[in-house]
């Protein structure tokens, strides 16, 4: 891919060399208008330009050198190559790429300029300039980030390097996704580096600090541990979720051991944080709908309370007024029967009801109910509920309340895994305490992850050994509740779901609970 040679126009240039705005480039078909960075590795120039024959804003990559140094051709040649690979490579995540120009398509190794790389503007912002108001949330960084993640390892399945690690490079589409877009790998690029980059890229949006490249472009620069590399996102905001933490770390390392080397393992982190704080978005959304609605029914209430009140008030009032009437009317015909018959004695009966009693219709006496009643069978009272972990991490402790807060539309769920259980870890379990021993007939399991197998045990305390405990029942949970028949030899305070197996395949595996209830035995 060439550009068309014209009329040589040398640019415009100070003193120093440098290419000014407004200066026309390539016998005149690119016109320069803001620089918005460089790129000293290569080195480059990173440019807006206008394609003064097609009327449209471009994307310039100038690949600039000292005409007194004989590697700046040869690496501006190489950087040329890798770009003209990219030429069939089409993906959301990087800007096409329209013309590459050599030496000899009005340009002048003299003044320094050995090519030109010309991709379509990209129409947003920054990278830089997004996160100088500071990190960005967990899900939105995820959901940024996920259209260059899927770049990346598209191009590695293609043989092709892109160039991700430097932040001038990236911009932020109009429509929130992260893109390359300025394309042109230095020369010495490879696909590690595209990994790098896309951690370097993630570290920066969640805590506004440059992991690669010491300072680049006046990024305040990672903070580092002892050992050199860099600390984890989560020391500097520790409310950030474990693993897009860890991820962004672990896609900085160059060792084979922690490291991680494809974008496809990024991107799966990614959409599952995405995917995870816009369901917790959801269910806040959801909670306060449905606070609005209660303020909004206790309104309703206190109204009609009102209402009924005054109602009472007047009822009270006119039944005041009939009643004076009526014993005024008594009164006139007590004062007329004695004024018409005479007077006489007769017996008097007398009715008398023993104190306390409580007569009721059909001959009901005064019965007490018995002094002991029986406790009916039902669900026993949970005192709390916490996340049971043999090794790794603990999977999501600040949600593990939700199986036992009486919301099915509430869950927590455990970590998703790339292998089934045992290989990441042989299990992970919910340790629930009651208010006092009781004896177990039954679990429900509200789930919909179909598939997950688990076993009921029984625990001295709420840190036993998985070992000292006993298994007093099993089962595979189907979408919806599912019933588990407990065998306990007695009472016990501490009971253990251990989940054996999760829901899931390919990669995802996951299980998922909304509500448990424990039933007590009759």
């Amino acid at each position: 891919m060439t550009g068309t040679p014209s009329e040589h126009k040398a640019p415009r240039r100070e003193a120093t060399g440098a290419l000014l705005p407004g200066a026309s480039i390539a016998g005149g078909r690119y016109r320069l208008l803001t620089r918005i960075g460089s790129d000293d590795r290569v080195p480059a120039q990173l440019w807006r330009g206008r394609d003064n024959s097609l009327g449209r804003d471009v994307a310039l990559t100038l690949l600039v050198g000292d005409p007194r140094d004989p590697d700046s051709a040869a690496r501006a040649r190489r950087t040329l190559e890798r770009s003209m690979r990219q030429a069939g490579f089409s993906h959301p995540g990087v800007a096409r790429l329209i013309d590459v120009l050599w030496q000899g398509n009005g340009l002048d190794p003299a003044e320094g300029l050995y090519g030109i790389v010309v991709a379509e503007w990209t129409q947003g912002t920054d990278l830089i300039d997004l996160v100088a108001e500071g990190p960005l949330p967990a899900g939105t960084a995820s959901k940024l980030l996920e259209p260059l993640a899927a770049a990346v390892e598209a191009a590695h399945h293609n043989g092709l390097v892109l160039g991700t690690d430097h932040p001038m490079r990236l911009r932020v589409t109009a429509d929130g996704k992260l893109r390359l877009a300025f394309p042109g790998p230095y020369p010495e690029a490879d696909a590690r580096q595209d990994v790098r980059g896309l951690g370097a890229a993630l570290y920066l949006l969640l805590t506004g600090r440059w992991a690669l490249h010491e300072g680049t472009n006046g990024l305040p620069a990672a903070p580092t541990g002892p050992d050199g590399t860099v600390v984890s996102p989560r020391t500097l905001r520790p409310a950030l979720p474990h693993e897009i933490s860890t991820v962004a770390v672990r896609s900085l390392v160059d060792t084979s051991i922690g490291g991680l080397r494809t974008g496809a393992a990024i991107l799966r982190v990614l959409e599952q944080t995405a995917a995870d704080e816009a369901e917790a978005a959801a269910l806040k959304a959801e909670e306060e709908r449905l606070a609005a609605e209660r303020v909004e029914s206790a309104d309703e209430i206190a109204k009609t309370k009102r209402g009924r009140k005054r109602k009472l008030a007047l009822s009270f009032t006119a039944l005041a007024a009939a009643t004076v009437g009526v014993f005024a009317w008594l009164a006139f015909q007590v004062i007329g029967m004695f004024q018409q018959q005479p007077s006489h004695s007769g017996p008097t009966v007398a009715f008398s009801q023993t104190p306390g009693a409580n007569p009721q219709p059909g001959g009901g006496g005064n019965a007490q109910p018995p002094v002991n009643p029986p406790k009916p069978s039902g669900p026993a009272a949970v005192a709390s509920v916490s996340v049971y972990n043999v090794s790794g991490e603990p999977d999501n402790v600040n949600r593990i309340k939700r199986v036992i807060d009486g919301d099915p539309r509430s869950s927590w769920k455990t970590m998703t895994y790339r292998q089934p259980f045992p290989a990441p870890k042989p299990g992970v379990g919910v340790m629930v305490t009651f208010d006092e021993a009781v004896k177990l007939a039954k679990v429900v399991v509200d789930s919909p992850s179909d598939g997950t197998t688990v076993e009921v045990r029984s625990a001295t305390s709420d840190d036993a050994r998985l070992e000292d405990t006993k298994v007093i029942g099993s089962g595979t949970l189907a979408s919806g509740d599912t019933e588990i028949q407990l065998n306990p030899e007695g009472s016990t305070k501490y009971v253990l779901l251990w989940i054996t197996g999760l829901a899931g395949s390919e990669g995802r595996n996951v299980s998922e609970l909304s509500e448990l209830t424990f039933l007590r035995a009759e």
